[in-house]
């Protein structure tokens, strides 16, 4: 069985450059085939050129594409560009550890898609300051109220997952702006066969966070186009509430 490992990444240089070697230890451990494709975003920091570099020593691929196009697109074209049966999706900045991948590659028989969990006994994040914490909550329990697909997970928002390329080649690019991959993949494939294995999952030691305002917004954009009527009509919910209180308050 060949694995694929994809790495999307912006800004990632300093990481990078650990991040391949461990994960050739681990697989090459196990006896696990594997291809790296390092998806880069046209990386100011040289992030690809690093990749690169570490080609001539690691069975890594680098996709360099022109610009910042977004998470969703970029796994999209790694799929396309890849060759394993079985893919990993996985962050570039050391907060998945490449350890897990054994794990998540060992029940891909019995699962479609495997999902590295914080939110199930034996995982959970470290480091993380509450806002942090409340945010990652706050998006899963959006994606369950909105998207049924998502409610057979814990971790709905997990980026760390492993699937048969049978599964993903479905998968219709909804939104490649879109930060939350596994999201649109539970809330557009919800004929197939999900589990969850426990993760550490650890704040980022190098490099700076990319959960910014644009990406928040993104995730609701996704949200939204995954099931409108119910999203909207939890708006509607929500505008009445806030009337109805309003209206409460004033006549107090």
């Amino acid at each position: 069985m060949k694995v694929s490992i994809l790495l999307p990444t912006y800004n990632e240089r300093e990481n990078i450059g650990i991040l391949i070697p461990l994960i050739d230890s681990v697989l090459r451990g196990e006896g696990i085939e594997y291809e790296i494709i390092v998806i880069d975003d046209n990386s100011p920091d040289g992030t690809a050129e690093e990749a690169l570099k570490l080609s001539s020593r690691y069975n890594v691929k680098v996709l360099k594409r022109p610009g910042r196009l977004g998470l969703s697109s970029a796994i999209h074209d790694g799929v396309r560009y890849s060759s394993g049966e079985v893919i990993v999706v996985m962050d570039a900045d050391l907060q998945h550890p490449p350890g897990y991948i054994p794990m998540l590659l060992k029940r891909i028989g019995e699962c479609d898609i495997v999902v590295a969990s914080r939110y199930i006994p034996g995982g959970r994040s470290e480091g993380f300051p509450l806002v942090r914490r409340i945010v990652s909550r706050g998006s899963i329990l959006l994606a369950h109220l909105i998207v049924p697909g998502t409610r057979r997970v814990r971790d709905a928002v997990s980026g760390f997952f492993a699937a048969k390329r049978s599964v993903l080649s479905r998968w219709r690019l909804l939104e490649p702006y879109g930060y939350k991959v596994l999201v649109e993949i539970l809330g557009e494939l919800q004929d197939v066969k999900v589990c969850e294995e426990p993760i550490v999952f650890k704040n980022r030691e190098k490099g700076s966070s990319k959960l910014t305002v644009k990406v928040i917004l993104s995730y609701i954009k996704t949200i939204y186009r995954l099931n409108p009527r119910v999203f909207l009509g939890y708006v509607l919910l929500t505008l009445t509430i806030v009337l109805l209180l309003s209206i409460i308050l004033l006549a107090i």
